[in-house]
């Protein structure tokens, strides 16, 4: 997600916190990401940023309204949920559409609300995949031990007969090509990556906030729990090398 926003707006100065003390967030209760997510924006708010872009689908489901609402005037909020269900409503009404997420997010039902509420006659079918974000994390993205993995997933009755597939979890789009290799082409793959950062762009732009500075902007990116593994893959999440500051929210 980061680097989709990097690409598309190299302007902004961009502020990450990967919360790699409590991942994956994915088996977390609806309050304990709550918990998490309120003392990150007490640090984005104490940075003063303009926007804040939950980077992550069980976080978005799990805590987006308590966020906008504690937030308040002092900064925007953006999900990585509602552009994707905008998307869907546009491409795919009337079609049957898969959706691949952790455990927190298809058990939250935020998909199926709101692309029901859209009354485009979509059929959304969920599916659990616990085990796809932490081998993603842990380096296995493109190795021959996930490829099984994935097939099997897919392979459920209720991922067949599909129009398009929704990767609903920030990590996924790491794995799109093993992906689209399953579905041999015949499935669109669904990418939040670029639909969120086009979000960003337009409500950056519809409140008069959008950097036009042609200098590169700065990137900032902290950790609540400093590991190899997650600064081994942050090459892999921003196609580069990123120094990493921990900082222990919860000391």
């Amino acid at each position: 997600m980061a680097r989709a926003v990097s690409n598309l707006l190299p302007g902004e100065d961009i502020i990450y916190f990967g919360d790699t003390a409590h991942m994956p967030y994915g088996e977390k209760s609806q309050s304990a990401i709550q918990s998490y997510c309120i003392k990150i924006c007490n640090l984005l708010l104490g940075l003063d940023v303009k926007v804040i872009l939950i980077a992550c689908n069980s976080a978005s489901a799990a805590a987006y309204d308590l966020v906008k609402e504690y937030v308040g005037s002092k900064a925007l909020v953006l999900n990585v949920i509602e552009p994707m269900v905008q998307q869907v409503g546009h491409l795919y009404a009337e079609k049957n559409v898969g959706l691949i997420a952790t455990k927190a997010t298809v058990n939250s039902g935020v998909y199926e609300r709101k692309i029901k509420q859209l009354e485009l006659g979509i059929k959304l079918h969920s599916l659990a995949a616990p085990l796809l974000a932490p081998m993603i994390e842990e380096g296995f993205a493109h190795s021959g031990i996930i490829k099984p993995i994935i097939n099997q997933y897919l392979s459920s009755d209720e991922l067949q007969n599909l129009s398009a597939l929704i990767l609903g979890c920030t990590h996924y789009p790491i794995i799109h090509d093993e992906i689209n290799e399953f579905y041999e082409g015949n499935v669109a793959i669904l990418d939040s990556s670029e639909i969120v950062a086009k979000a960003l762009e337009h409500l950056l732009g519809l409140h008069g906030l959008l950097n036009d500075n042609a200098a590169k902007g700065k990137r900032h990116c902290f950790v609540s729990d400093y590991t190899d593994s997650f600064a081994r893959s942050t090459a892999t999440f921003f196609g580069e090398e990123i120094s990493l500051e921990a900082y222990k929210l919860w000391e």
